[in-house]
């Protein structure tokens, strides 16, 4: 199963359909092979390799298997590097939206050379954050001192925030389930909702006003749920690729790769919160 994520589906994080638990053997019906058993000397001991281990691993930090602290580690310090930098662009860029802009794309070309890098580099992801940071609080900011949106910006983190607690529960009670289905269907959802939201963005460029109507109104209401919707999809997804990777043994630096993945699905689901409060407030 390939995640929602890009950064998750270049490394492989893959297997079959089913419900794991943390450190959980991998269930009847995934595929026979162990991805890492090969690229990853510690996982030759571990009840998830494939084959019995040659020789008796040394026990070092950089060739043991991934952990739960270590994902939650390497998470705290991402999200941390876009709080930073978001405190910046907030205190000192508010209202030079180009400069905002600017590390908007700067973040994002540093997250597509990552995601498209065979291993995790820890300084391209702590510079997506921090640029990503950047972006979101002198954007934030801005809209902050609009007297219709004060305050818009802190309903949207603890919007975020009870989204990602309520998809928290609901994978981990299982009543969200990540199957190959459901995998299937987010997929296309998200790439519809990335295609319309670029034909949206071309008629707004070309065509002046709000484009097709997706960020206004009504239609601009059930665009930003939908966005939501997926954003907390992704985040159940995520999660499964976290708990794919611990039951297989991946390589401790994995843990950047679902650090970077789990801050994208975050910045997104924030992202479109904030949308959503600014049209319900009429703005």
């Amino acid at each position: 199963m390939r995640s929602s994520n890009p950064v998750f589906s270049r490394r492989g994080f893959s297997r079959g359909t089913g419900y794991a638990g943390f450190n959980a053997p991998p269930q009847a019906g995934g595929p026979a092979a162990n991805p890492y058993a090969g690229a990853n000397p510690y996982a030759g001991t571990n009840p998830y390799a494939t084959e019995a281990p040659q020789y008796a691993p040394q026990h070092t930090p950089q060739t043991r298997p991934m952990t739960m602290d270590d994902v939650v580690t390497r998470t705290g310090l991402t999200l941390g590097t876009v709080i930073v930098g978001a405190t910046v662009g907030w205190l000192f860029l508010t209202g030079q939206l180009g400069f905002a802009i600017g590390a908007g794309l700067a973040a994002t070309v540093l997250g597509f050379i990552q995601s498209f890098m065979r291993k995790p580099v820890p300084a391209l992801i702590l510079g997506y954050a921090a640029l990503e940071g950047v972006f979101l609080g002198a954007l934030s900011g801005f809209l902050n001192g609009l007297p219709k949106l004060s305050g818009a910006p802190m309903q949207a983190v603890l919007g975020t925030m009870a989204v990602f607690v309520a998809m928290l529960i609901a994978y981990k009670t299982r009543i969200v389930r990540v199957t190959e289905r459901f995998t299937r269907f987010v997929m296309i959802a998200a790439l519809g909702f990335v295609l319309l939201s670029l034909v949206n963005l071309l008629f707004m460029v070309f065509g002046g006003g709000d484009g097709l109507g997706f960020r206004s109104g009504g239609l601009g209401i059930l665009f930003g749920v939908v966005g939501i919707c997926l954003g907390a999809a992704f985040l159940a997804m995520d999660f499964k690729q976290v708990e794919d990777g611990i039951a297989y043994g991946a390589p401790r630096e994995e843990s950047w790769l679902a650090a970077f993945g789990l801050t994208m699905t975050l910045v997104w689901i924030y992202w479109e919160m904030l949308r959503l409060i600014s049209i319900l407030r009429g703005d």
